[in-house]
């Protein structure tokens, strides 16, 4: 007597065109949701600003944070930062900035800018021309830079205020050159939604 074992079900993998649609779709939504990623954005910014001046500033002797020294900082300036948090300031930085709002902050920006390049692009005729695809890959490839960038940075303070030991010319220097890249990255974007915006305007 045999017995006859039931059949597995064939797994068929997702098509790689089946995953770029979905991808498109889902990033062509954001375009619906960009007031309301505007307002989540605006009040963790405002949280986070809240955060720089009430009370890390305390903490550093009124030294502001690296992150906000877009022009970058000399190794000198960025160990005076350090060295005025000491061990205690630079533990309530990494843990209450580098491992909950920037954490968060950097990808939710990020989709912010993608929801605004795609709901002002599609007021534009020749925008609004493009296939799904490529207004979705216009986007993201202007964004993407800026969110690697913003996390690298992120990752780069966030070792100098763990490992004091790791505070060197060298490490300073790229840390400040990874804020200069970072807040030039996101020019980019901020500027094609400023161009798309008034194009717009003028259109209507």
């Amino acid at each position: 007597m045999t017995s006859r074992l039931p059949a597995k079900a064939r797994i068929i993998p997702a098509e790689p065109d089946q995953l770029a649609r979905s991808l498109t779709a889902m990033m062509l939504r954001l375009s619906r949701h960009a007031a309301a990623l505007c307002f989540v954005c605006v009040a963790v910014f405002v949280a986070m600003t809240a955060m720089e001046f009430l009370y890390f500033r305390q903490l550093s002797g009124g030294l502001p944070s690296l992150d906000l020294r877009w022009t970058g900082f000399t190794p000198d300036e960025g160990m005076a930062w350090l060295t005025a948090l000491g061990r205690r300031g630079s533990e309530i930085i990494l843990v209450w900035h580098y491992l909950t709002f920037d954490l968060l902050f950097p990808a939710l920006l990020s989709l912010t800018l993608v929801s605004l390049i795609l709901a002002t692009g599609r007021r534009l005729k020749n925008f609004r021309a493009l296939s799904a695809q490529l207004q979705s890959l216009f986007a993201l490839v202007l964004v993407l830079p800026y969110t690697l960038a913003d996390y690298a940075q992120n990752f780069a303070v966030a070792r100098l205020l763990s490992d004091f030991l790791s505070a060197n010319p060298d490490s300073l220097s790229f840390a400040s050159a990874l804020i200069v890249t970072k807040f030039a990255l996101l020019a980019m974007p901020v500027i094609v939604i400023a161009v798309f915006h008034l194009a717009g305007q003028r259109k209507r």
